[in-house]
């Protein structure tokens, strides 16, 4: 089945401006709210939200084995299990009545209760994330850590350039965009000489990802391959997955994050098909030694996605202290998904895969604190003449993401989250 709604020609009847990040070709799905509705699937163009339960009752999605039911819901998992080439086939219907030479919503004014101003609703976590998995899949990032922490002629741990490196995380501290952040306690070391001590974390950082969700998999016992892997990621998101330095850097030996990582993790609202980031596949960064077979893939599997990270302090400007790109990761997700199923573990309708920490080649393009300040040694002037070697209470980090081409900018909007102190 073609994907029609990418066809860069196509133009709506509802205003969008030119430096929109939800032309008619993104059409991102998420889950809103408003002051006289409960949640519910909406699809982004300009700057409403289309209710697709609406749309359904109008009877637009008879034929697409779609149901007013599919889309009143709390989170999009229904709606994916349907499957891509259904979702793809809803998508393609809604930039078809959307579009300006189409008349048959564009005309039925009684029907236009469906386009919901933006700032009317509320977004919420859009899918229930069954399980969770965190990849560290950027060669930058892990070379700068490895280069801190370890001998920086070894920077990179001897099974790095062989697999997928990633871990199992927790679904249940994942949050939307706009919910605070509670600075977590742990055990600490400040002292490496003396014993651990039980305090608030001093070394709160962000780390810039990308995440994509799935559809349903194979059953256990059955894995995905790179060829196959497309077919079960429905879309991408902004994933800020935050951590506690100091706490991660004393529990982590022998079984990795714990308390360091599992506080919390935040997600933006909207979730950008893949289907329409396929104009902005790209090559990823070559892969020496030469992968596995079952790690070997063809074509473009990364995406060129241009990402930007800032801080905003109470009474400050906000400050932009990262500007990267998700083409840098040397993993791509098809090689991801393909390790994670190697073994036969079954994916579920609605896993997040976070793609570890996204840094380039250069200092203003690292994903995080820690490398951003490197360990605190270079710290990052702030408008009002503070300075930040890690986020400090009432301190919002703010993430987003866009892919731009021949005029049309693709974006995810954004995750932004407040850190407060410790309860």
């Amino acid at each position: 089945m073609q994907i029609t709604a990418n066809n860069p020609e196509l133009r709506s009847w509802i205003e969008v401006t030119a430096s929109s990040e939800f032309p008619i070709q993104n059409l991102p799905f998420g889950i809103f709210e408003t002051a006289s509705s409960t949640k519910r699937v909406g699809v982004r163009i300009g700057n409403h939200v289309l209710d697709l339960s609406l749309m359904a009752s109008f009877g637009y999605f008879d034929d697409l084995n779609f149901t007013v039911a599919d889309f009143s819901q709390e989170f999009l998992n229904p709606m994916m299990r349907k499957g891509k080439m259904a979702v793809r086939a809803l998508r393609n219907r809604i930039a078809e009545l959307l579009a300006t030479d189409n008349t048959s919503f564009q005309n039925n004014t009684a029907q236009h209760q469906a386009l919901i101003p933006i700032t009317e609703a509320q977004m919420a976590l859009p899918v229930q994330i069954g399980d969770y998995t965190d990849f560290y899949s950027s060669k930058e990032h892990a070379t700068n850590v490895g280069v801190m922490f370890r001998d920086p002629a070894n920077a990179l741990l001897p099974n790095w350039l062989w697999i997928p490196v990633g871990y199992h995380g927790r679904a249940s501290s994942i949050i939307p965009s706009g919910h605070e952040v509670i600075r977590p306690k742990g055990q600490i070391k400040p002292d490496d000489n003396a014993d651990p001590i039980y305090a608030p974390s001093r070394q709160i950082d962000f780390e810039l990802e990308m995440g994509f969700i799935t559809f349903d998999g194979k059953a256990l016992g059955h894995s995905i391959s790179t060829a196959e892997a497309e077919d079960y990621i429905f879309g991408m998101c902004l994933f800020n997955d935050w951590s506690a330095r100091d706490i991660q850097k004393w529990e982590y030996v022998p079984l990795g994050p714990f308390l360091g990582k599992n506080f919390a993790s935040s997600m933006s609202c909207w979730i950008v098909t893949l289907d329409a980031l396929q104009p902005f596949a790209c090559s990823t960064p070559t892969q020496d030694p030469a992968v596995l077979s079952y790690l070997q893939f063809e074509g473009n599997k990364s995406y060129d996605i241009q990402l930007e990270v800032a801080i905003e302090a109470p009474n400050c400007p906000a400050q932009v202290v990262s500007r990267s790109n998700f083409k840098y990761m040397y993993w791509n997700m098809s090689q991801q998904l393909a390790h994670h199923t190697v073994n036969g573990c079954n994916i579920r309708c609605g896993d997040l895969m976070g793609s570890g920490t996204i840094s380039g080649p250069t200092p203003d393009s690292f994903g995080s604190m820690l490398e951003i300040a490197w360990k605190g040694t270079k710290p990052v002037q702030m408008p009002d003449g503070s300075e930040r070697r890690f986020i400090q209470d009432r301190d919002t980090v703010i993430m987003r993401g866009y892919c731009e081409q021949n005029g049309i900018k693709i974006g995810f909007g954004e995750v932004k989250s407040q850190l407060l102190p410790a309860n």
